[in-house]
């Protein structure tokens, strides 16, 4: 895991100026100095949008588009950008802590067909009555959310939560 941590970056770019730190492990470059991680940490920031990803991805890393754990919690995102649909392999997003508020911004994601784990709470979204629901129906992959895992039961439910709302939406449109 890259970990961009010694002081706290205000945007994306912030983060090149940045010495990544190593976990246990130490991290290893190839012949061009990139790290051979698929994996970043940018938690514990400023951080308030993810413009400028692509270009610290393939700054840092070998395999760029090979991405699959992101850690951008703890930041003071509001939304959930399109930009993160790019990165085809994530499996595992962390967003919790930060300011997103608009529930239906998780929809997008599930334009990634392996994400299997992600974390929203502390978000705004959270208080939504519906929020559970709406992110297991959205994400139909999802193995963990929250640090919790997303049983089949739950799945089911939010599948007929899902069913019931919309074609409560149907008869009111087809009452108009």
């Amino acid at each position: 895991i890259i970990g961009l941590w010694n002081i706290i970056i205000e945007d994306i770019k912030g983060a090149l100026a940045e010495v990544p730190r190593s976990g246990l492990r130490p991290l290893k470059t190839n012949s061009k100095g990139k790290y051979q991680s698929c994996s970043l940490r940018l938690s514990n920031n400023s951080i308030s949008d993810v413009t400028g990803l692509q270009y610290i991805l393939s700054h840092f890393l070998a395999q760029p588009s090979k991405l699959g754990w992101l850690d951008l919690s703890f930041n003071k995102i509001t939304c959930i950008d399109p930009l993160l649909c790019e990165l085809s392999e994530l499996r595992v997003l962390y967003l919790h802590g930060n300011n997103i508020w608009n529930l239906s911004d998780v929809d997008q994601l599930r334009e990634l067909p392996y994400l299997h784990t992600i974390t929203l709470h502390g978000n705004a979204i959270e208080t939504n009555i519906n929020y559970r629901n709406h992110v297991i129906t959205a994400l139909p992959h999802l193995k963990k959310m929250d640090f919790s895992a997303v049983t089949r039961e739950q799945q089911v439910l939010a599948n007929v939560w899902h069913h019931c709302r919309n074609r409560g939406k149907n008869t009111r449109e087809s009452l108009q």
